[in-house]
């Protein structure tokens, strides 16, 4: 690696040895997050050309896949999260998705949408935008959206969301293109600070969430999800409440995995 991209190596690099993901010789990682039946593999494959490592979650039956890609010369090391409709940690897949995201604190989520039951799939949208800003939305499958007299006006929408929002369809490599610009201008900061809307749960919650997240950030100083991790030890989630007991919440855990 030139010494011009030593500065654009992914930091923190310890974060993600928990998880069995080797980025030494990454410049950004990028994670891939949805639904089941939204076309998430489709997209994978169509990014990383096939090249990937398959193999299992560290200490879960979940499968892991992990490929890498190439922007403008910069490379990309992309973990494909299992399909999940929620990150409330209800199910090892869920738990798995969550985890990652949190505590390996990709430089971009892709969050890919099925356009033919967008709104369906807008909860997850909003689940992940609560635990990162860099996040970018693929409506994927608008070519049978397109065929359903569809419509998804997605510059609307990214503004509602306040990050990109980018229509592909990965089967046929349409807004392939677009959604690769997308992804270089998130982990860059091109694109400036995205902007999404924080959900407001109402005085009540609110303010039980701000003691606990007070809390948080004064003995996990390093914890930048101190907002998500607060609602989830309210909700009594077990898997972060186990893991704040044992005092290893956001630590490495895991040895790195192979390299892909």
């Amino acid at each position: 690696m030139s010494d011009a991209c030593e500065s654009c190596v992914v930091s923190g690099k310890a974060d993600f040895q928990r998880f069995g993901v080797d980025v030494s010789d990454a410049d950004a990682v990028v994670a891939l997050a949805g639904n089941p039946n939204t076309g998430k593999t489709t997209l994978f494959n169509a990014l990383t050309g096939l090249r990937m490592h398959v193999g299992n979650w560290p200490g879960k039956t979940v499968a892991q896949a992990i490929g890498g890609f190439r922007i403008r010369g910069r490379k990309y090391r992309l973990v494909d999260l299992p399909g999940t409709y929620s990150l409330l940690s209800n199910s090892p897949d869920e738990e798995v998705a969550r985890d990652f995201l949190l505590f390996g604190e990709p430089d971009t989520t892709v969050v890919v949408c099925d356009a033919t039951a967008l709104e369906r799939n807008l909860a997850l949208v909003l689940q992940v935008l609560e635990i990162t800003p860099r996040v970018v939305v693929a409506i994927n499958l608008m070519d049978e959206a397109r065929k359903r007299g569809i419509e998804i006006d997605h510059r609307e929408l990214a503004r509602d969301l306040g990050v990109p929002v980018v229509p592909i369809s990965a089967r046929i490599g349409l807004g392939i293109p677009s959604l690769l610009d997308s992804i270089e201008a998130v982990s860059m900061g091109k694109q400036g600070r995205t902007t999404p809307r924080e959900m407001d749960y109402g005085p009540e919650i609110e303010a039980a969430i701000k003691p606990i997240m007070e809390q948080l950030r004064r003995e996990h100083p390093s914890l930048k999800n101190a907002r998500w991790v607060a609602l989830r030890l309210l909700e009594g989630d077990p898997s972060v409440l186990n893991e704040l007991r044992a005092g290893t919440l956001g630590l490495t855990t895991h040895a790195v995995g192979p390299e892909v």
